[in-house]
């Protein structure tokens, strides 16, 4: 904004810039436009930018004059560029138009930054009243204890200044959090029972003070919203939610002239209510994004940044915590939950949500910026090969192949970079596995979720305090090769389970299966050769010898630039050659084409082991080719 102002009956003229949304004026010297005369009071009105343009809130105590309107304490009134303001002994206005603003989202940005910062104070302020003698889960269930707490936030809020008239902008801004995060929760509520797996659980969950009547004209809000939106209509949930977000801002406005001032107060403090309880026993501002299906990764790069993932592209959610204690608290929390733990003598863990997604985290001193939180979502509709084929992962073609691969016991090797999809599709293939056969899974993290009944699952545990009780993969996997496997799947091979891993398929553990971070099938080779020789220093020759005859297939996943997960490689490994000292192999399929279109074609060649597929009868030639 750009105000100029003037003393009456002087010729001098100032000017005040900010990129600020919001400006003070007054006498006193902490105001941004400050008018030195004992005439005005400390504090006389609040300029700032409220989207329709520019808005004047009165505080009181001195006459303020908008053209011929005097203002009252409290009330507001939209001022237009060059229209005069008079505050006795000043005259002031604004020089600048709308485009000059600040923008509706660098708007909401600056809110969301003061929404932070409220809601520390307040969260600050209500420890101080907190009784925490008892377990925090306890607490968390106890109604007496809630609308206690919920009854202390009323009154913080008050003292904190919320229902002032210079946080009018404010509380607006959280009435429209409200309606907004109401209005996705009930989409995700349709999805079915799926959705309680990223539920925090406990009475906390409810609004204990609620109020029937404004209650009713919220969702009275939402179905306004619905309607306008055009929600009815559209049957995907994630493509609901991208509905809402996109356009729940430029319908809130409307939307909220319908509104009492009563129910913008109710709902802002409904919105203040939520977030401090979702702090104090969920996950702060990561229930929603937990929630949400059309999220696939979650990633805190600090308190003021977090990331989404949306259809394999990286966005800012626009949330924030409000502090790094804060955020070192819940990463407790995710942890404490499945046994692991996190502290200034651990300060990196793996762990997983109890929908299985995978949780890392990092705190100081390994993380300079303060803690750092990567959370990787299981989808909410487990994915099967068929959805693979819809989304141009594979073809049809490639997935029978795999399926009678998988059947015909040979030894899969799923390989890709990071977040390519390797889990899910070696989730896929297990449902390939016929349902008689004893099936052991090893992982660092529990991801797996095999579709399956007789299955073992086995997880490493870290070293406790005392530095003992450690169990790594290759603990786990030699253990499984007395458990009586009919199939071994690790999870990844990222050390010297590679070798226990070779070993275990070269000793009648056919069908099994593995993953690997590679860029390439023959990149696949490379590197485990290095993994091998971090478990034993073996000569190359003999660690060629032992992947030849140990894997059969190579299924290598790419993630594309438009954020798609696509298979790009199915490679056989046929044997090791002793005079050229290298394995062989052959690709069966290859991703080629136009790079906006991709396809997945077969190659020409054959796998050496078609003729037993063709006599169990697990394959058809002529699909082969289609």
């Amino acid at each position: 904004m750009r105000i100029s102002y003037s003393r009456q009956g002087e010729t001098q003229v100032h000017v005040f810039e900010t990129p600020d949304w919001r400006v003070s004026i007054g006498r006193h010297a902490d105001n941004g436009i400050v008018l030195k005369s004992p005439f005005v009071a400390e504090r006389v009105a609040i300029l700032s930018f409220s989207g329709d343009g520019y808005e004047l809130t009165a505080l009181g105590d001195t006459d303020v004059l908008v053209g011929r309107q005097l203002l009252h304490p409290g009330e507001r009134v939209l001022v237009a560029p060059k229209q005069p303001i008079e505050i006795f002994p000043y005259s002031l206005s604004i020089d600048g138009v709308i485009a000059d603003a600040v923008t509706e989202e660098q708007l909401r940005e600056q809110l969301d930054r003061e929404s932070s910062q409220m809601i520390l104070d307040v969260h600050r302020d209500l420890l101080s009243k907190m009784d925490t003698s008892s377990p925090i889960e306890s607490r968390g269930n106890n109604e007496t204890y809630l609308r206690t707490l919920e009854e202390d936030l009323e009154e913080i809020a008050r003292l904190q200044g919320l229902f002032n008239p210079d946080r009018n902008i404010l509380l607006m801004h959280f009435a429209a959090n409200t309606v907004l995060g109401e209005t996705i929760a009930g989409i995700v509520e349709t999805a079915g029972q799926g959705a309680e797996a990223w539920k925090s659980s406990g009475r906390w969950l409810c609004m204990l003070t609620e109020v029937p009547e404004q209650e009713g004209l919220l969702r009275s809000a939402i179905a306004q919203l619905s309607h306008q939106l055009g929600l009815p209509a559209i049957d995907d949930i994630s493509r609901k939610i991208e509905t809402v977000e996109a356009g729940f801002w430029r319908n809130w406005r409307k939307l909220a002239e319908d509104l009492y001032p009563e129910t913008i107060r109710y709902l802002g403090l409904r919105y203040l209510k939520k977030q401090i309880k979702d702090i104090v026993f969920g996950y702060g501002p990561l229930e929603e994004l937990l929630r949400m299906p059309n999220i696939t990764e979650i990633m805190v790069v600090d308190r003021d940044k977090i990331y989404i993932e949306k259809h394999g592209v990286l966005e800012k959610s626009g949330r924030r915590f409000v502090s790094d204690s804060v955020t070192e608290s819940i990463i407790e929390r995710i942890v404490s939950r499945v046994g692991r733990r996190i502290d200034k003598a651990q300060p990196l863990v793996d762990a997983r949500l109890k929908d299985g997604s995978r949780v890392n985290a990092v705190i100081p001193p390994l993380a300079l910026n303060g803690p750092c939180l990567t959370i990787r979502k299981f989808p909410l509709h487990r994915l099967c090969v068929d959805d693979l084929i819809a989304r141009k992962s594979l073809t049809p073609t490639v997935a029978e192949f795999l399926r009678a691969a998988v059947a015909a016991r040979c030894n899969v090797l799923v390989s890709g970079g990071t977040g390519s999809g390797k889990t899910t599709l070696l989730n896929c293939l297990s449902n390939f596995i016929p349902d008689k056969e004893r099936i052991v899974t090893i992982e660092d993290t529990a991801e797996l979720q095999l579709q399956k009944e007789h299955v073992v699952r086995l997880e490493t545990k870290s070293a406790n305090v005392e530095g003992a009780g450690e169990y790594t993969i290759r603990d786990l996997v030699r253990n499984a090769l007395r458990m009586r496997p009919d199939r071994i799947i690790v999870g990844e091979c990222r050390g010297g389970e590679a070798l226990d891993m070779l070993q275990a398929m070269n000793t009648g553990h056919d069908g099994s299966m593995t993953t690997v971070h590679a860029n390439s099938a023959d990149d696949v080779i490379l590197r485990l050769e290095v993994l091998v020789q971090m478990a034993a220093d073996l000569p190359i020759h003999s660690i060629h010898r032992q992947i030849a005859s140990a894997v059969d297939l190579i299924v290598q996943l790419t993630r594309l630039r438009d954020g798609s997960r696509r298979v790009t490689q199915v490679t056989e490994v046929i044997d090791y050659d002793h005079r050229e000292g290298l394995i062989r192999t052959k690709d069966l399929f290859r991703l080629s084409g136009d790079e906006s279109d991709p396809l997945l074609m077969p190659t020409g060649s054959l796998p050496t082991f078609l003729d037993k597929l063709i006599a169990k009868q697990l394959i058809n030639l002529d699909a082969f080719y289609v």
